[in-house]
């Protein structure tokens, strides 16, 4: 199982982590009520689940020579959506960040 931490504009607004069985799942820290990480996914007590990484941090992956860059330099398989997104999507564009957790 792997964890990351989601940040909005530097606040912990959740959690996302992907299961043994390959099922990802986002939910918000509870209290949160600032901000959602996206359109897609507005705040909610419930979480999110799916079988593939959801669309919105998904998109935060490079792309292209990017891409190519990031999985030779991090021995990543580009097909391991979740360890690209820990090990690019620190310091993304936008108000939101990825964090490694635990």
């Amino acid at each position: 199982m792997r964890k990351a931490k989601v940040f909005v504009n530097n606040d912990v607004a959740g959690i996302l982590v992907e299961s043994e069985e390959g099922v990802y799942i986002f939910k918000y820290n509870d209290g949160y009520d600032k901000e959602p990480v996206s359109l897609t996914l507005p705040v909610d007590k419930e979480p999110y689940k799916s079988k593939i990484l959801f669309p919105f941090f998904d998109g935060l992956i490079p792309e292209g020579w990017m891409l190519n860059i990031a999985s030779k330099n991090w021995k990543l398989n580009i097909t391991d959506r979740m360890g690209l997104l820990l090990a690019c999507c620190y310091d993304c564009i936008g108000n939101v960040r990825i964090e490694k957790d635990g």
